[in-house]
């Protein structure tokens, strides 16, 4: 049936920014599924130890003061995280997130910052060599898939493409499980997709990826931005 028929493993940040070197984990969300549904879930509120600017606030609803309030130390958040994933990882789970660049270099930088050990598991199971994955991020693969296909690639947007009901647009858990049932529907359109094992897929897309921010660039550049800059490197810069 292919990887979208195994357990897969939605995972999802909200932040105070969209910087991912400089940006905090506010809220974020491990969603496991077997056959899209969610059978296991962990949800995180963190004190990010930052202001959490009203532009933040205004996308996920949460606002400086209840994260200070209500939510946990923030570097025992990050360091859960980042634990709960290698489990999975250990596994053989795929982890599916939707902009995958964004939420595991964010994550990758707050380990950093806390002098917790670094995101994935050591070089092995013919993966590259920081030994993170198996990865799955829709958005990269949907770049892939239908290049030439236009408006915007929000989650949000993705969803209408494939069908995929988004309920709760930016909250952690539900962004989570969307990206998942979002991977699922492009496997079940694109059987190249379907037929790829989890490492291979991993691999493409770090082709993929380098090669749509090579194209943004010089679109970015053409367009008068002569020193346009897109990071090329997927999952972790």
């Amino acid at each position: 049936m292919g990887w979208h028929a195994e357990p897969l493993i939605g995972f999802d940040l909200e932040t105070t920014g969209t910087d991912p070197a400089e940006a905090r984990i506010v809220t974020a969300a491990v969603v496991e599924t077997a056959g899209g549904e969610p059978v296991g879930r962990r949800c995180w509120l963190a004190d990010p130890g930052v202001p959490v600017p009203a532009e933040a606030t205004a996308v996920h609803g949460i606002t400086g003061e209840r994260a200070a309030a209500e939510g946990r130390a923030a570097r025992e958040v990050v360091a859960e995280i980042a634990e709960a994933l290698a489990g999975h990882w250990a596994l053989g789970r795929p982890v599916v997130a939707y902009n995958a660049a964004f939420d595991l270099s964010l994550l990758a930088a707050e380990l950093r910052r806390y002098g917790l050990p670094p995101l994935g598991l050591g070089p092995g199971r013919g993966l590259p060599p920081l030994g993170l994955g198996p990865v799955i991020d829709p958005l990269t693969i949907d770049r892939a898939v239908d290049r030439y296909r236009r408006g915007r690639r929000t989650l949000g947007d993705v969803c209408r493409v494939y069908g995929v009901v988004l309920d709760g647009a930016h909250e952690a858990g539900a962004d989570a499980l969307a990206a998942v049932r979002v991977a699922r529907a492009i496997a079940e359109r694109h059987p190249r997709i379907a037929k790829a094992g989890p490492a291979e897929l991993h691999r493409d897309q770090v082709r993929w990826y380098g090669e749509w921010a090579e194209g943004y660039e010089a679109w970015l550049r053409r367009r008068g931005d002569a020193g346009a800059v897109v990071d090329g490197r997927w999952p972790v810069r």
